[in-house]
């Protein structure tokens, strides 16, 4: 993925260009070197599915520098601690509550470890990435109720983690970001402070019939099939597909929400649906920063290790982070 663009294209073949976008030359050869690896088989069995993201996690994640890890338990479940190498300031500072994607089935603090080092390190505000029941095991809202409960103990004991409760904002990638909504719709209608909101091509609409799902739904790392086992496994009723926790394109937006920053993926099925959510927002009032990755896939947000162009992504939404609450 790093050999020059010549050497690449060799190995890709000629440039995708779909909807006026041209697939980045590095998440090109990735893509055909898992093809000829190991394809995605979406039909294994769950535990198989969540072995192999950790292995495929930490083959493109690579080893990231950061200044301290701390293992913690937040409302009873495991957390780790990023704490970026640059000196804390005097008192309490900013922190970014994570949630990690994976559909609600698989994914975990290994899984996100190399993205949420670098956003820490990068940044220079610690984050605290949080854990939540998974299905099938686990059907809604087992996940979002164990996001909230997570957050809102994080609230309650900032001091002790060295936090601003003023300066707390909240994340996390596809499944996670809809995590990191819901935790923030709910709390702008208790009245619970959020600095802000991190969504990275977040899920928000169970429902989904778009025009990018019928263009990035096959050949480009998530595929249609895993969503429909996704939802099976977590949304197993109905009606959890339109239930606004799940699918918040459906949710009212209350007043107070905080402020949103949404990545999007210009060759991802779930782009419009993340843009729709960024719509409704600003109609509602919100504060809202929307940005396009026009060249990059669904994922990209673990690619940090391999290739530039995903790395450089992840880099710039760190910057928008410690812009935000740093």
């Amino acid at each position: 993925m790093a050999a020059p663009e010549r050497l690449r294209r060799l190995l890709a073949g000629a440039p995708v260009v779909i909807d006026g976008q041209t697939l980045a030359g590095d998440i090109q050869v990735l893509l055909r070197l898992q093809a000829i690896a190991r394809p995605r088989q979406e039909d294994v069995p769950v535990p198989v599915m969540r072995a192999r993201m950790v292995g495929e996690t930490a083959t493109v994640g690579g080893r990231q520098r950061i200044g301290e890890v701390r293992d913690l338990s937040v409302a009873g479940r495991p957390a780790r601690h990023y704490l970026p190498s640059t000196p804390a300031p005097a008192g309490p500072g900013p922190l970014l509550v994570y949630f990690h994607g994976g559909g609600w089935i698989e994914g975990g603090l290994d899984t996100h470890d190399a993205p949420c080092r670098l956003l820490a390190e990068r940044s220079g505000v610690p984050v605290l990435a949080l854990t939540y029941r998974l299905g099938p095991e686990h059907p809604f809202p087992a996940a979002h109720d164990d996001a909230d409960e997570g957050f809102r103990w994080v609230v309650d004991h900032a001091v002790e983690l060295g936090a601003d409760p003023g300066r707390i904002a909240v994340g996390g990638d596809s499944a996670g970001a809809n995590l990191a909504t819901s935790v923030s719709l709910a709390a702008a209608r208790d009245g619970v402070p959020v600095a802000w909101q991190m969504l990275v091509y977040p899920c928000t609409d169970a429902e989904r019939d778009t025009r990018s799902l019928h263009l990035f739904g096959d050949g480009f790392y998530l595929t249609r099939e895993f969503m429909d086992r996704a939802n099976k496994c977590y949304l197993p009723r109905p009606e959890d597909l339109r239930d606004p926790r799940a699918s918040m394109i459906h949710a009212d937006i209350p007043s107070g929400l905080a402020p949103a920053y949404v990545a999007t993926a210009g060759f991802d099925p779930l782009r419009d649906e993340g843009e729709a959510y960024a719509r409704k927002l600003e109609d509602a009032g919100v504060k809202v920063e929307l940005e396009r990755f026009s060249d990059l896939i669904h994922g990209f947000f673990n690619i940090v290790g391999v290739g530039s162009t995903a790395r450089a992504a992840v880099e710039r939404i760190a910057d928008r982070l410690r812009a935000a609450v740093a």
